[in-house]
């Protein structure tokens, strides 16, 4: 068999395309003879669907990441301030702000102490170095706030919301991860031993 013969048409298909041609108009075919597309099984809608969803959801994500205002506040201020170095207020009144007693000697090695102000709120700002931790940023605020316990890492920086032994919140941030929970074993509320 050659290949031309394979490719010329049989006497039925001659039939057929007469007998077409015959039942129709020549022209665009019937709409019933084309295949019906719905709008929402269409491809160019299902990837943009799909990319909104991405989108949405890496959104999410980073929103549920996201500290509480006055932290992100902190974290930006802190960033400001990471080369300041001294003394501008008394160790006393630095750990009365601590909730530490007056007595107690403010942990670490002191880089810097003085009180600034954080958005509209008054702070107490305490850098100091911990030679197993490295150098963590305390922040206390003069009037009580409304701050959850967290911690995270936002802004190349990590921070972390603990409690002093009277229970005020207390932002620390530093650049490890490690000086955090040293710090917060110095200022924090001690761990409780759990119930047997």
């Amino acid at each position: 068999m050659n290949c031309d013969d394979s490719l010329q048409d049989t006497e039925f298909d001659l039939r057929a395309r007469a007998e077409l041609a015959l039942a129709f108009e020549p022209g665009d075919p019937p709409a019933h003879l084309l295949r019906h597309t719905p709008w929402h099984a269409r491809r160019g809608l299902r990837g943009m669907l799909a990319a909104v969803l991405v989108a949405g959801s890496a959104a999410g994500a980073v929103f549920a990441m996201r500290p509480p205002e006055l932290v992100r506040s902190a974290i930006e201020h802190e960033y400001y301030e990471r080369t300041l170095r001294g003394s501008f207020l008394p160790a006393t009144e630095m750990a009365r702000h601590l909730d530490l007693p007056p007595q107690q000697a403010l942990p670490g090695y002191i880089q810097l102490m003085r009180p600034c102000d954080i958005g509209r709120e008054r702070a107490y700002h305490l850098t100091t170095f911990f030679e197993k931790g490295g150098i963590v940023t305390v922040l206390s605020f003069e009037q009580f706030q409304q701050i959850p316990d967290g911690e995270g890492w936002w802004a190349n920086t990590y921070w972390k919301v603990v409690r002093s032994h009277e229970g005020r919140p207390l932002i620390l941030i530093a650049q490890k991860k490690q000086a955090l929970s040293v710090a917060s074993r110095a200022l924090g509320q001690p761990e409780t031993a759990p119930a047997s």
